[in-house]
């Protein structure tokens, strides 16, 4: 797990786009965030980079290609898979087949965005912190 990487988001909903990155700048991690708005494109930039993401937070509901579908790309693509980067939902809404669906799909997490600010900062340091000392499958010591 390359615990410098960058912090991927996969968010389609530019006002919640907005808030994240308030709340990383505010957060005052090192790490670079980088949104994407449409799912096939996160998966061109995440089979392309020779950069290491830290961390995917995926909405569910993506307009094409939704989280649970590019879920199931990440893990077909042995490249991805062996990187070891922590996939996890933050979506606005789980009704127990996705929740169900998800952890299905060896997802890390689902959670749900809550609605106050405080609320989501909170959570996302949460997150963070925990991954931050968390040992992963490529973990050298």
């Amino acid at each position: 797990m390359n615990k410098q990487g960058p912090i991927i988001f996969i968010e389609d909903d530019l006002e919640d786009q907005d808030i994240l990155a308030d709340v990383f700048k505010s957060l005052d991690y090192n790490n670079e965030i980088i949104f994407f708005s449409e799912s096939e494109k996160a998966l061109e930039y995440l089979t392309a980079t020779k950069i290491k993401p830290f961390i995917i937070f995926s909405d569910i509901n993506m307009p094409k290609l939704n989280g649970m579908e590019l879920r199931d790309k990440v893990r077909e693509n042995k490249e991805l898979e062996i990187k070891s980067i922590p996939y996890l939902f933050f979506t606005t809404t789980a009704e127990q087949k996705n929740v169900i669906d998800a952890y299905s799909k060896s997802i890390q997490g689902f959670f749900i965005k809550p609605s106050d600010y405080n609320q989501i900062k909170a959570m996302m340091k949460i997150i963070i912190e925990y991954w931050k000392i968390c040992v992963s499958p490529d973990y050298t010591g």
